[in-house]
């Protein structure tokens, strides 16, 4: 069962259009899709609390 998933759950966040606008560019310079960006930048930010 290692490739079991952890459970996810759907949220709706809004943004203004400038700062989704960023987070995509970011995202396509990485070659990552900018939901999963999001997620790891979410990550950093709780580790280092």
């Amino acid at each position: 069962m290692p490739n079991l998933k952890p459970t996810t759950k759907t949220i709706s966040l809004r943004l203004p259009q400038h700062l989704l606008d960023s987070i995509k560019v970011a995202a396509n310079a990485r070659d990552v899709p900018y939901q999963s960006l999001i997620k790891v930048w979410i990550q950093e930010k709780l580790r280092s609390h």
